[in-house]
């Protein structure tokens, strides 16, 4: 039987971000954890463009207290269901019905990790996770301004125009 390999939490790919002590450690530790559902979580977080059709502020769910590990949902599974929760990208869908999918997804996530989403929602993942900006999402990913996959990165010289 094949063994299987233990994928962290995005809280727990955040909390080493957090504790990294330079930026170079911050950006290297997400550029080994990436795949499109972090990028994409980080991407609603940090993109100013990206807004959010729930109000700031604490939401009422009820955490869930399960030990890690068991009886959870996991953002890096859950992530692909976020476009409903952002203006503009699901009209169908009524704003109650919304609200009932994102409190479910809170309900069945680890508490660390609910929090985490939370904070994002409130683009406020940078007072949680010292040390995670703006800045140090987009080198990690190669990202331009405007939080979109930079492909040719200038690095000075004559096909630049540097």
């Amino acid at each position: 039987m094949p063994e299987q390999t233990y994928t962290p939490l995005f809280s727990e790919i955040l909390d080493k971000v957090s504790k990294a002590k330079t930026k170079d450690k911050k950006i290297e530790i997400l550029r080994k954890n990436k795949t499109d559902a972090l990028k994409m979580l980080l991407k609603a977080a940090f993109d100013p463009k990206i807004v959010w059709c729930f109000p700031e502020g604490e939401v009422p769910y009820t955490p869930n207290d399960t030990p890690e590990g068991t009886n959870h949902t996991v953002l890096a599974m859950e992530a692909k269901k976020l476009w409903h929760f952002i203006e503009g990208a699901d009209n169908r869908t009524r704003q109650v019905q919304k609200e009932n999918m994102f409190f479910q997804m809170l309900e069945g996530l680890h508490e660390s990790e609910a929090k985490l989403l939370v904070a994002a929602k409130d683009k406020k993942l940078h007072q949680h996770y010292k040390g995670l900006s703006a800045n140090v999402v987009r080198e990690a990913f190669n990202w331009d301004e405007n939080f979109v996959y930079d492909e040719y990165p200038s690095s000075g010289g004559l096909a630049s125009g540097n």
